[in-house]
């Protein structure tokens, strides 16, 4: 009798874990932000963006904002490749999340005790850039991995990287490859050599260290 009152009581356990769990599952999903007007809106600014002029305010100072927005056929080829290359050789064939790499940055994880691998695709990139923060809690990328797939489901890959490729830092108020390729090598995003793109595409890991 003591044994099976016990093992109510963990199926009650058992059973309002789960209704919580679901619950919060819901509650992320719907609070997630609406990103069908992409398609056809530029976004005018960035949670990286808000984040950085945050920071610059408590410090006292006011954060330069450097952002040219380009359109994606006036990218240099040799841009688009080098970042591919560098961040996601497999962006035009994965819906979003890349299963193997993401399986790579758990096991890494997991062997390290820490976070220390990336495994983060350019879609996922652009979700945490739009609309999240740098912080690795899991909370945090379980947002950043439904919002990829959100973003996959309702824009064209090619609109994904012309939107990555414009709000993504590279250094301190620089902003999009107009600004960075200006900014660096005082040419037009269009005009990038191979060398150009591939120093550019080897800073956006750390842009606010890393200088092309």
């Amino acid at each position: 009798r003591t044994g099976t009152r016990l093992v109510k009581r963990v199926l009650r356990l058992v059973a309002a874990l789960a209704a919580v769990a679901f619950a919060g599952l819901i509650y992320l999903y719907v609070t997630l932000p609406d990103v069908r007007p992409l398609a056809k809106t530029n976004p005018t600014t960035t949670a990286f963006m808000e984040l950085r002029a945050q920071e610059a305010a408590r410090k006292g100072k006011t954060l330069r904002h450097l952002q040219h927005w380009v359109p994606y056929n006036q990218i240099s080829g040799n841009l688009k490749r080098a970042v591919l290359v560098a961040e996601d050789d497999a962006f035009w064939q994965h819906e979003g999340v890349d299963i193997e790499q993401l399986k790579l940055s758990i096991q890494s994880d997991l062997e390290q005790g820490k976070g220390v691998r990336g495994g983060s695709t350019i879609t996922q990139q652009l979700a945490k850039n739009l609309y999240l923060s740098p912080s690795r809690n899991p909370l945090r990328k379980l947002r950043e991995l439904i919002i990829a797939r959100r973003l996959e489901a309702e824009l064209t890959k090619t609109r994904i990287f012309e939107i990555y490729l414009n709000v993504i830092e590279w250094g301190d108020g620089v902003y999009g490859i107009e600004a960075a390729a200006e900014t660096y090598f005082h040419v037009p995003a269009s005009a990038l050599t191979p060398v150009q793109s591939a120093l550019l595409a080897g800073a956006i890991v750390n842009p606010r260290l890393l200088t092309p």
